[in-house]
């Protein structure tokens, strides 16, 4: 290994929080490095090429606010956003503000531990140069919240002999699936996107579900310019405002009970946010978070809408969602999901009446039957929030590593930081809002807030910062009342860690909402970084 290089920080990430946290470091005057796996820049939107790969949230807030210029000079072209269109837009926020100099492709973080006596992060890495030592006094953790994908550990998975994919890790030129006889195992966000794209080329579609989720339409289209002229118009209002909604997008929920109002009111609002299309559909109520029988009402609309669509009764009930309150795993949003169903070529399976047993040399094979396959695409989903992190051997005072820390579930001081690993940050960690909202409005929150905590320990000769075990204990049991006081505790969702299993059952983003969240951050920092020991 080479003599380790010193620099202020070394980021993990360059997709949307580790591009930002760069630009906004350098423009503070401090050396940073940033690290990533892949072969280009755009984090999420790097891995996730899969058919049908398309943003939930529309593109006109889903962007970087920072820099009034270049939000009047990016030009969308639809209404919500498609994987090769973000990957332009983060490749030219790279190219913009200069970024690639700082980045280091093709390189995977192996370690990070921290060095007591030197007070400084010693950062392991491997790439074109081989391994290398990177020391550094901030340790920035970018790394996503959705970047760890998963494939089930199905018995005969290496006997197997057709293509297997696994749409967060996508091949880059694309897949041709005409004339093949494919199957999907996985019903959520990447697994409805992806099936409807997939059905247009293949011979014969088997879809596997285990668990049915609600799904909403994208109503998804080019971009409606007056629309967009007014958002440019007004964008410095929409973004203030969107800082302090619950999801961090400018809407703000609905006033009214669904409980309360008019069974005729509540259809006509409920046919609005369905023609409007999107996530507008489980806010447009008060209580649809916190009352089962107000979400109940949601619930039914959906499944009603579900038998509207599906011409086959059986096949619209078994995708009819009942174990869980619309909203508490992410509502899907999707483009002609449910009418696939109607195609000749698309059979639905429901793994959970007749199991995956195994697979075969040629297949896959249920309890009930064998299927013949030529590629079996996997929509399995990540280990969430906790498995990019968990990657690393991260090790903080006195050689503790992260994994021992988390070995009951992930504990963190407003998911930005670890008591016992100083000058650590994670943006958007467990503990905060992350994937409950608009992730870029909470990426900004985050880069901005460790940013200006650098700027407080440099402008006061402080060199290290870490929550005292105390505000870090507190704040986990609010971010655990929170989440009691609604319906998310009712979903085995991957919130809760339930689609990795043996991964202890916490409740990992904070559900208070972009909003207060952000005022308590806010009152922290005025409070002179309370809750953190800063030496």
């Amino acid at each position: 290994m080479s003599t380790p290089r010193g620099v202020d920080a070394v980021i993990v990430g360059a997709g949307f929080a580790g591009l930002y946290m760069l630009h906004k470091l350098r423009g503070q005057g401090l050396s940073a490095v940033v690290f990533e796996k892949g072969d280009g820049v755009g984090g999420t939107w790097y891995w996730n090429r899969y058919p049908g790969a398309r943003c939930d949230v529309e593109s006109p807030y889903y962007s970087f606010s920072f820099d009034p210029e270049l939000e009047q000079d990016w030009e969308w072209t639809e209404r919500y956003p498609a994987q090769p269109e973000l990957l332009r837009y983060l490749n030219h926020v790279a190219d913009r503000y200069d970024l690639r100099r700082d980045i280091e492709l093709d390189t995977t973080v192996t370690s990070a531990n921290y060095d007591d006596g030197a007070g400084l992060w010693r950062v392991s890495s491997a790439g074109p140069r081989g391994a290398e030592e990177t020391t550094a006094r901030f340790c920035i953790m970018a790394t996503g919240c959705l970047s760890t994908s998963r494939i089930p550990d199905f018995s005969g998975l290496n006997t197997y002999t057709g293509k297997v994919y696994h749409t967060g890790d996508w091949p880059h030129e694309g897949v041709d699936f005409s004339g093949k006889r494919v199957g999907v195992i996985g019903t959520g966000s990447s697994g409805i996107q992806s099936i409807p794209e997939i059905a247009r080329q293949a011979e014969h579609l088997n879809v596997f579900q285990r668990t049915p989720n609600f799904s909403v339409p994208a109503n998804n289209g080019p971009l409606d310019q007056k629309l967009w002229q007014d958002v440019k118009a007004n964008y410095r209002k929409i973004r203030e405002d969107a800082k302090h909604t619950p999801t961090g997008l400018p809407f703000p929920p609905g006033p009214d009970s669904a409980l309360e109002a008019p069974p005729e009111d509540r259809q006509r609002v409920f046919d609005e946010h369905w023609t409007l299309g999107g996530f507008r559909l489980g806010q447009c109520f008060s209580d649809l978070a916190i009352s089962k029988e107000a979400n109940d009402t949601v619930a039914e609309y959906i499944r009603t809408k579900i038998d509207e669509i599906v011409q086959d009764p059986e096949t619209a009930r078994i995708l009819k969602p009942y174990d869980h309150p619309v909203g508490t795993k992410r509502i899907c949003v999707d483009t002609d999901y449910y009418d696939t169903y109607n195609r000749d070529n698309v059979s639905l399976i429901d793994v959970r009446k007749s199991p995956i047993q195994e697979l075969t040399p040629d297949g896959l094979r249920t309890a009930d039957k064998e299927y013949k396959l030529d590629a079996i695409v996997f929509a399995t989903g990540f280990d969430a929030m906790t498995g990019a992190l968990l990657g690393i051997d991260i090790r903080g005072r006195d050689g503790v590593s992260l994994r021992e820390k988390w070995e009951a579930g992930p504990r963190a001081y407003l998911g930005l930081s670890v008591a016992g690993f100083p000058n650590l940050f994670t943006v958007t960690g467990p503990g905060s809002p992350s994937v409950l909202s608009n992730m870029i409005t909470s990426i900004e929150q985050h880069v901005d807030w460790i940013s200006d905590h650098i700027a407080y320990l440099d402008s006061n000769g402080l060199t290290s910062s870490e929550p005292v075990p105390e505000a870090e204990d507190e704040w986990v049991e609010h971010v655990n009342a929170v989440a009691e006081m609604t319906l998310f505790p009712q979903a085995n969702s991957w919130y809760l860690g339930a689609n990795v299993p043996g991964k202890p059952r916490v409740f990992m983003p904070y559900v208070g909402g972009v909003g207060a969240y952000r005022a308590k951050c806010d009152e922290v920092a005025a409070r002179a970084y309370e809750g953190f020991v800063l030496a």
